[in-house]
């Protein structure tokens, strides 16, 4: 009885939690680990291209769409960032919000 009742508040304290993250994000923990994954892969990847400079490119991704924000030196870096983060698997759409640096 006494650890049906601790598995029980155990449970409980769970629910709450998970409850609880979603109240704060609007999003469900697994929906916000994967949003989180994403933007960590396309971050990952744009600095690993060696063809650019995307290091100054800013990555936020909300419920799989990935946001593209910063200043890049040619119209072709901006296109390649949004190519980039297009190929990550996951991602269900990119805006692209870079400018081109003046």
């Amino acid at each position: 009885m006494r650890q049906t009742m601790r598995s029980f508040a155990v449970l409980a304290m769970l629910l709450t939690l998970l409850t609880g993250c979603q109240a704060l994000t609007g999003q469900t923990l697994g929906r916000n680990i994967d949003d989180v994954t994403l933007t960590t892969w396309v971050k990952s990847k744009l600095v690993a291209d060696r063809a650019t400079n995307l290091t100054r490119v800013q990555v936020t991704t909300n419920n799989r769409v990935v946001y593209l924000t910063g200043t890049v030196e040619t119209a072709e870096w901006r296109g390649r960032a949004e190519e980039i983060a297009r190929q990550v698997e996951g991602v269900r759409d990119v805006v692209n919000n870079i400018e081109l640096q003046r």
